[in-house]
């Protein structure tokens, strides 16, 4: 059902329609990745349960339509209302199936089943229509039905017995690191799917379970317990093989900045940098194994020439000496740093509610294809009459009895 020829041209997925039922993160980043390469991507809501997106704290009391994590993660997309545990809301979901390409969906299994949404019965209405699923355990087996949220798949995964101060207690993660990691493998299975289509003419259900890609992140621990017997724990900031590696402290309130010394180059170009004193011809830190034996005095004493010092002033230095080393800049900092500015990591987007939000850019830029923000994030209901009207083929008098009726809405 490919359109690829038919619209926007210049973009490597133009052509393609994509139905995103998802929420919250995993589901709308891949969505997102999707929509930037140029796919026509139609975002399905209710006002029954919103997306949480919308009212992410600190935005709650501005209402669905300002908030910036749901702009950002919802950008060059269209959206719809429709009320899918109405027999009609449902009818019409199936009606958009038949004329779309990919479907993208974060929920337990049972929620699209229940509403007759499930994979098997799409592909046929659409034997073409790709489905990526992405719940937390997949598609089948005793936990395929859990509720999770990003640290609760973190503690399933087993990473997140990895995350705490050194020899201490597991503090776990906080972060969608799940949802953004997930959502990046599930971009590219979706295009492995279109790939696949494109010689046999056949879609496909994509099954990804967040907790086995969670589970393929955590490779060096699961070998040193095949290969060791030692069950990994927390390391702080520590590497096993590089020292020094952590964070140090840095002039001014909580600055920090990353420093890793990895070979011995590395480490007499760090001695050079930092004036060459009498620590860093200590024998206790003549090599890698010395001063991963030795690292809390080495860590101790790195600080004491790092805090004198500026993150940036410390990054300076040390790359000039060609050490690794970043200054841990904080959510706001990325705005005002010159080199994320030139890269556009960051971009103002109008939008119809807020004036103007501070999106993130695009992670990856094509030469020939860059993709780009071509519209801002839907208002709730924005594109019905587009998407009804104009792709399902109902009349201006059918749509305001649907609304009236609150199928769509």
């Amino acid at each position: 059902m490919s359109r690829k020829d038919t619209k926007m041209p210049d973009y490597p997925l133009a052509g393609y329609r994509v139905i995103d039922f998802s929420w919250v993160w995993a589901g709308p980043l891949l969505g997102m990745l999707l929509g930037d390469m140029g796919a026509e991507v139609i975002k399905v809501e209710t006002n029954k349960r919103l997306d949480s997106a919308r009212l992410t704290p600190g935005r709650s009391t501005e209402g669905p339509e300002t908030d910036f994590v749901f702009h950002s993660m919802n950008r060059n997309k269209l959206g719809i209302t429709v009320d899918m545990s109405d027999p009609r809301g449902s009818d019409l979901i199936r009606e958009l199936v038949r004329v779309s390409d990919i479907g993208v969906e974060n929920f337990s299994p049972r929620v699209l089943r229940k509403f007759g949404l499930g994979y098997e019965s799409l592909a046929e209405i659409n034997p073409q229509f790709i489905m990526v699923s992405l719940p937390a355990a997949g598609q089948y087996g005793p936990l395929s039905d859990i509720v999770t949220y990003a640290p609760s798949l973190g503690a399933l995964s087993g990473y997140s017995s990895l995350i705490g101060y050194n020899g201490e207690r597991v503090l776990g993660e906080q972060t969608p690191y799940l949802d953004v990691n997930s959502s990046i493998h599930g971009s590219f299975a979706v295009l492995s799917a279109l790939y696949y289509r494109e010689r046999t003419g056949l879609g496909q259900h994509i099954d990804m379970a967040q907790i086995e890609v969670g589970a393929s992140t955590t490779g060096p621990a699961f070998m040193e317990y095949f290969m060791t017997g030692r069950v990994p724990g927390t390391t702080g900031n520590r590497h096993p093989m590089m020292a020094p590696h952590n964070n140090y402290p840095c002039l001014g309130e909580d600055r920090w900045v990353s420093i890793a010394v990895k070979t011995e180059d590395d480490w007499r170009r760090f001695s050079a940098a930092v004036g060459g004193p009498a620590w860093t011809r200590d024998a206790r830190f003549g090599d890698a194994y010395g001063r991963t034996r030795n690292q809390e005095e080495l860590d101790r004493l790195v600080s004491a020439w790092t805090i004198e010092r500026t993150y940036y002033e410390v990054m300076e230095i040390l790359q000039n000496a060609g050490v690794a080393a970043a200054p841990c800049l904080d959510l706001t900092e990325r705005f005002t740093d010159q080199h994320f500015a030139e890269r556009e990591v960051h971009l103002h987007q109008a939008h119809p509610a807020t004036g103007v939000d501070a999106i993130a850019g695009l992670a990856f830029k094509l030469s020939e294809t860059p993709g780009d923000v071509r519209r801002p994030a839907p208002m709730l209901g924005e594109h019905n009459s587009y998407v009804f009207g104009e792709l399902l083929g109902r009349g201006a008098e059918e749509i305001a009895a649907l609304v009236e009726e609150k199928v769509i809405y």
